[in-house]
């Protein structure tokens, strides 16, 4: 029997021998013939994995009321069961998936379909805080590796029925629950349209996690910057979702994957909302030039000393060349070293077990850059620009857009080496360039600044108070673009 194409034979003799051919030497299936009705006028067969369905549910809320029923009349087997969330099918692929979710199937003799009977076996990890993004005020909930649970969660935060979910299966062999989730009455139909668009076109044996479907789902993926945003507490993504944008979420994966998305909403966080507007704008523009220093203070640093010392101080020139006497590099070999045992370090410390990994980047980097330092291998100036350069990474608050950072700064290095400052001012162009070319589900990635719309610029480098922001970010493309009817300042409260 073909599994794609053939539907839920009306013979249970048929269906056996789809059953020993779809599930060969997979033991936990359990295969339980039963015969219910007046005299057992009826037959049927009831399938479940043993290790991933509720037994209390089969037996309580299944078989208990099939062989209590005791009616000759045809009566639905929907109306016998006892269990709240059933679904018919006809498809033996459909059959296939439900059973390896960890539902029970119920096929009745002679009707030509399946009943899909929600039984998974209750269990999973307890919401908590997510690792990747830390809040210091607010909810400390995280999604889970359960979808249910996680839709469950933005229901909370969004009690209204304009919160839609729709459900759509990804990946051929192991097909993977996904949703798509979004307000119907504040998103754009183009938009929530395109993002299902893409995803039907997926087409590969399974996916496995949220990055790997946003890797599926962008438009230029051979691009360093993210062009999705992946958040995994459950009010971030309630947020964006008021503000108009389209969530899509995976079972047995913990990150919601949010777009359109542009340059700006990856140096936003929720916890900037939970601060005075003067202390977020602060530690706005904190990001905006601690992202610069990460990505071109290696670079100017090799500029300065390979072609435009004559910019540096007398007093600072003559003490780096005593700091470099002994250094047998030159500067871009020198920062690429240095560069790269950073990295190693950081790599190191996230594989290894929390207290591990953390005493392995403090030792690690004191250790390694006072040794190399007193070998003569790299200077001290170059240490404390690495350490400078690491510190300015981290206040990121993306990861995706930290790693972009971290690997656009090498070949800015190599150009820096090769042209001094002009490399840099070119290759701040081509950058530039690059950003706003680029689109997110037909947004323009730089928005707003390219193109230009000024009522949105006061959400970006700095955050005005929240009464200011009547409208919704046009990035967004919301149908809905007055979000409140906000107050003037002279306004009491």
């Amino acid at each position: 029997m073909n599994l794609e194409t053939d539907a839920v034979p009306m013979r249970l003799d048929d269906l056996e021998s789809w059953i020993q051919d779809q599930f060969v030497h997979i033991p936990e299936l359990v295969v339980r013939y039963v015969q219910f009705g007046d005299n057992g006028c009826r037959r049927a067969v009831l399938l479940f994995m043993d290790n991933m369905t509720d037994k209390p549910t089969i037996e309580n809320r299944i078989l208990l009321p099939l062989f209590r029923y005791e009616g000759a009349e045809a009566t639905p087997l929907q109306a016998i069961v006892a269990v709240g969330r059933t679904s018919p099918t006809a498809e033996l692929a459909t059959v296939q998936r439900a059973l390896f979710a960890g539902n029970a199937v119920l096929i009745e003799e002679g009707a030509g379909e399946a009943l899909v009977l929600g039984s998974p076996k209750p269990g999973g990890r307890s919401p908590d805080e997510p690792t990747s993004e830390f809040a210091y005020r607010g909810s400390h909930l995280g999604f889970v590796e359960q979808l249910d649970d996680n839709t469950a969660m933005l229901r909370r935060y969004l009690p209204q029925s304009e919160l839609k979910v729709e459900y759509v299966n990804v990946g051929r062999r192991g097909a993977v629950r996904a949703a798509v989730i979004y307000l119907s009455d504040v998103a754009d139909e183009s938009v929530v349209s395109e993002f299902k668009r893409r995803i039907r076109l997926i087409d590969t044996d399974s996916i496995l996690n949220i990055g790997e479907m946003m890797e599926w789902l962008e438009e230029r993926p051979f691009s360093l910057l993210p062009q999705f945003l992946i958040t995994e507490r459950p009010d971030s993504a309630a947020s964006h979702l008021l503000q108009g944008r389209v969530a899509v979420m995976m079972d047995r994966a913990t990150g919601a994957l949010i777009g359109p998305a542009t340059f700006m909403s990856f140096f936003q966080t929720l916890d900037d909302y939970n601060s005075r507007w003067q202390v977020a704008s602060f530690i706005r523009v904190l990001r905006i030039v601690g992202s610069f220093i990460a990505l071109y203070l290696p670079s100017f640093y090799i500029a300065a000393l390979s072609f435009h010392y004559e910019i540096i101080p007398v007093d600072l020139i003559l003490s780096i060349g005593r700091t470099r006497e002994r250094v047998p590099l030159p500067p871009l070999l020198e920062a690429f070293l240095m560069e790269l045992i950073l990295e190693m370090l950081r790599e190191s410390g996230l594989r290894l077990p929390n207290r591990i990994g953390q005493t392995v980047g403090i030792v690690g980097g004191i250790v390694i850059g006072q040794a190399a330092v007193e070998a003569g291998i790299v200077s001290n100036i170059m240490v404390i620009v690495v350490s400078l350069t690491a510190i300015s990474s981290f206040i990121v608050p993306n990861p995706d857009m930290a790693a972009a950072i971290r690997l656009i700064r090498f070949p800015t290095m190599i150009a820096a080496s090769i042209f001094g400052l002009v490399g840099i001012v070119v290759s701040i162009m081509l950058l530039v360039a690059h950003l706003i070319s680029l689109e997110t589900l037909k947004t323009p990635y730089g928005s707003p600044f390219y193109p230009i719309h000024l009522p949105d610029w006061k959400d970006t480098f700095v955050r005005l108070p929240s009464w200011m922001m009547k409208t919704r970010p046009v990035a967004a493309q919301a149908k809905q673009l007055i979000r409140r009817k906000g107050r003037s300042a002279d306004d009491e409260p």
